[in-house]
């Protein structure tokens, strides 16, 4: 009996202050960057599409944990971060967030975010060049700490940094394995590649695709063709609109900063609130349900004095007690849990989805570019052709110059 009683009692004072406690400390990566200047030509110009959001067909927030309008706010943040960290490390021409795969470039990132929550953040990033080459396709994934949003941090880090980190120090290693020469062909189809764009006719025969699909030289216009330096003209043209559609990419990634920290910070508090609690409701739980049998197993009948008889009766009546009340607590801990995943719900504002207009002047008029940053630039891809064909005075069925140099071999 005694044994019984200082079960109970034991088990009703641990069970009073039991909790589970957690402390993460986020893993680093160093972004390796470039010691020495690079030669230019060397340099290849980098287009990071935005990401897909991955959010699933029919998609319940309160089940999957994603809330459409943050991840879609995502796609978005996401890479314009990793191209102020791919530009910061020296090793690369322009860096661009690009709204689809038509900005011709030297080298396209393309990424899936299959997990981002303010803990855990789960990215798959595919990487192409102009030539069709697949360079590879590599999960990256951290668990962010306590610290990851203290305000004492460097802000310049973000709390996701290490798989930025990994993903650019990948891609330089590997462009650092390629020979040079196959460096300047990439550069080289890409240009050729926008060329074809705009005068099929004239320039598609300056590319051939292999049985594997990947692109080669068969030769390069004359430097001195007249055509082709309209041709760049125009092509910085369609530079300068992408960086204008960088603008917008910039001011979104900016806009969104502070409110989009908040909820990665709240939503990282909640979660691990969550899981606490989940663990603590179930330790109550069972401390609620030894209580109530250790109370169930005390003699209240037993052939003692009155005194002792009692006693244990008070035991009794305070053991159940304890033990219901602790299971009440338990369920109502348990409601509390689902209360954290409904605030970090609420905190999930909408963000815009289309860029905003962007307005470009065209010989005197202006054109007014409206919708996603997609839609926008498939615009502008439109005109930019009637601007080639009314600058050039031909159509995109005639062949323009005349080839007159041989690329040289890869190394």
């Amino acid at each position: 009996m005694m044994r019984i009683l200082a079960l109970v009692l034991f088990t009703a004072i641990f069970g009073a202050g039991c909790a589970v406690q957690e402390l993460v400390v986020a893993e680093e990566t160093t972004l390796v960057v470039a010691t020495e200047t690079v030669d230019e030509v060397m340099l290849l110009d980098v287009g990071i599409v935005e990401f897909n959001a991955m959010i699933p067909e029919g998609n319940r927030a309160e089940k999957t944990g994603i809330y459409g309008d943050i991840r879609r706010a995502e796609a978005k943040y996401i890479p314009y971060h990793l191209k102020t960290t791919l530009q910061g490390t020296g090793h690369w021409g322009a860096v661009r967030v690009i709204p689809s795969e038509k900005a011709f470039t030297d080298v396209v990132v393309k990424g899936a975010i299959e997990k981002s929550d303010g803990e855990y953040i789960e990215l798959e990033m595919s990487v192409f060049d102009a030539a069709g080459r697949h360079w590879f396709t590599r999960s990256y994934e951290t668990q962010t700490g306590l610290t990851s949003y203290s305000k004492r941090r460097d802000r310049r880090r973000d709390p996701y940094q290490k798989v930025y980190n990994d993903f650019a120090n990948d891609l330089q290693q590997y462009a650092a394995s390629m020979p040079s020469k196959q460096l300047q062909q990439t550069r080289q189809i890409s240009e050729l590649k926008f060329f074809g764009d705009m005068s099929p006719a004239a320039y598609n025969s300056y590319l051939t695709h292999d049985k594997d699909d990947l692109i080669s030289v068969v030769r390069l216009p004359a430097e001195n063709d007249p055509s082709v330096a309209r041709m760049r003209q125009i092509r910085e043209r369609d530079r300068l609109v992408v960086d204008t559609l960088n603008e917008h990419y910039a001011n979104f990634y900016y806009g969104i900063a502070i409110p989009y920290q908040s909820w990665r910070k709240n939503s990282r508090a909640e979660s691990v609130k969550f899981r606490q609690e989940k663990r603590s409701a179930q330790m109550q739980a069972l401390v609620g349900v030894v209580v109530l049998a250790g109370s169930l197993q005390i003699d209240t009948s037993s052939s003692g004095s009155r005194n002792t008889r009692n006693i244990n009766r008070a035991l009794q009546y305070q053991g159940l007690s304890r033990g219901f009340n602790t299971v009440f607590a338990a369920i109502k801990r348990n409601r509390e849990a689902g209360l954290h995943l409904e605030a970090i719900s609420e905190l999930s504002e909408s963000f815009g989805n289309e860029a905003a207009p962007m307005v470009v002047n065209v010989e005197g008029q202006e054109r007014r570019l409206t919708g996603t940053a997609e839609a926008q630039y498939e615009s502008w891809r439109q005109l930019l052709k009637e601007i080639y064909e009314a600058e050039t005075g031909f159509s995109s069925a005639v062949e323009v110059g005349t080839p007159a140099r041989v690329p040289e071999p890869t190394g």
